[in-house]
């Protein structure tokens, strides 16, 4: 898809499964389970999406899933795919590791960040070499000091190779990275969670990362229990519903396997959705 001078593309960067019952925290299950069906194993299928911006001669990766750095346990827990589905899909849409110039981090939970790095003679080290990695300086210190509520989510392997090499790039607050690329901060999952927006040609993309991890999660009270801050998670997504209804945006989910970016409208006093092919 363009928008004006950029050109954005959804790569996908695997598949994974998580319990659906912190997916969809106090919802009933016979509620969420008509929307997501679980396995065996209480665990819903879900997509970790990130997306490739080519703006101002630059390659630009928002998100980079859960990587390949697993052990067969954790890989089990999660069902995580094998193989490196986003060097795959980065390269089929002709870019290499080398070509990324910016990797833009929403956060460094393991599932938008554990492909930050790599493995290589069993050390982590920064799977795109010529890159800087963005991400708010707040969301940084959180994960060297992880709390025991959120610590689980936290690798040092997806972060701190990067302050050793020098690649880490932090900011603090809503920031323009380039023309029409900027981040804001849209807490609720955690103090620190940024979301992208990006716009052009009289067009924006709006990555919402864990804000809306589905569309399933259109429903202001459809909150993970991941979410440290919950009533701010509802009032954060009041406000930009508000404004991605309105203005037409079209939004990109973080999490979800069928229908990684749509555009919303009210229909019935509810939000629906529309999917929208950004790769066409």
């Amino acid at each position: 898809m363009r928008l004006g001078d950029m050109e954005i593309r959804h790569i996908h960067s695997g598949n994974f499964y998580l319990d659906g019952g912190a997916m969809f925290g106090v919802v009933p299950k016979p509620l969420w389970e008509k929307k997501s069906p679980p396995d065996s194993r209480n665990r819903i299928r879900l997509a970790a999406n990130s997306l490739l911006v080519r703006a101002a001669n630059k390659n630009i990766l928002i998100e980079t899933g859960n990587g390949t750095k697993w052990t067969p346990k954790l890989r089990d827990i999660y069902a995580i795919d094998e193989g490196d589905p986003l060097t795959q899909n980065l390269a089929t849409a002709g870019v290499s590791p080398s070509q990324v110039d910016l990797v833009i981090n929403t956060h460094l939970h393991f599932d938008h960040a554990g492909g930050n790095t790599k493995l290589l003679d069993d050390h982590a080290v920064p799977s795109f070499p010529n890159a800087q990695y963005i991400v708010q300086a707040e969301e940084l210190a959180h994960a060297v000091n992880a709390t025991e509520r959120d610590r689980a989510s936290y690798f040092e392997d997806n972060f701190l190779p990067m302050r050793q090499s020098g690649q880490w790039k932090l900011i603090s607050g809503d920031t323009e990275i380039l023309p029409g690329i900027s981040v804001v901060r849209t807490p609720g999952h955690n103090t620190s969670i940024q979301a992208v927006q990006l716009t052009g040609g009289g067009k924006t993309v709006f990555f919402v990362a864990d804000l809306f991890p589905t569309r399933h999660h259109l429903p202001l009270a459809w909150i993970m229990a991941y979410d440290l801050y919950p009533l701010q998670t509802l009032e954060t997504k009041r406000k930009w519903m508000r404004t991605i209804v309105e203005d037409g945006w079209i939004v990109v989910f973080g999490h979800d396997p069928d229908v990684p970016a749509a555009t919303l409208y009210e229909r019935e006093n509810k939000v629906a959705f529309e999917p929208v092919d950004l790769n066409r």
